[in-house]
């Protein structure tokens, strides 16, 4: 039993200045203008689920820039790697939340945003008892009602507006996986 529950997404901040002049691109081609122009960029380097998405966008734009001068791998969170971007005045893929987490702290700006292949999708998952008999499946199947449910919908779509007058995830157990322009 697989249901999508909600989604929030990446985004490219950069500095203000935007050197690479990615504001505005979808971003295969900001990650392309940020290696033809030697634009210094921060990765997280830690085979995070942002990290896989960094590198994602590397393979679409046929780009390597491991080894390259300007291409800094922190191996660190999302936070440190975001402060290092901001000191080195460089570009960094980031989730949404974590930025606005850490906005008033950097002056980075969110350059791109907003494309189908930024989006960081959660489904829940409840797994056969019958095939692993030692899970709790009914506390699984109550966990996967409550948050696909109105309430835990609710909940999904204020958490963080108070706080960053934006939400940081969008809820979406009413919509299917094309609705989300995803396979």
């Amino acid at each position: 039993d697989r249901r999508l529950v909600m989604h929030n997404d990446f985004v490219i901040v950069g500095p203000p200045s935007d050197p690479a002049r990615i504001r505005g691109e979808n971003p295969v081609e900001a990650f392309r203008k940020i290696f033809a122009s030697g634009a210094t960029f921060i990765s997280r380097g830690d085979d995070s689920g942002t990290h896989v998405k960094e590198l994602a966008l590397w393979q679409d734009a046929n780009l390597d820039p491991a080894g390259a001068g300007w291409y800094l791998e922190t191996g660190q969170g999302q936070g440190a790697t975001l402060s290092i971007a901001f000191e080195k005045d460089g570009y960094a893929l980031t989730d949404r939340g974590t930025f606005l987490a850490y906005k008033s702290n950097v002056d980075l700006e969110i350059l791109v945003e907003g494309d189908p292949f930024l989006l960081n999708v959660y489904h829940v998952i409840t797994v056969n008892p019958e095939k692993w008999p030692s899970v709790n499946f009914e506390g699984a199947r109550a966990f996967a009602d409550f948050i696909t449910s109105t309430a835990g919908q609710e909940i999904i779509g204020g958490f963080g507006l108070e706080k960053y007058s934006e939400p940081l995830f969008f809820p979406d157990a009413d919509k299917t996986d094309a609705d989300l322009g995803l396979p």
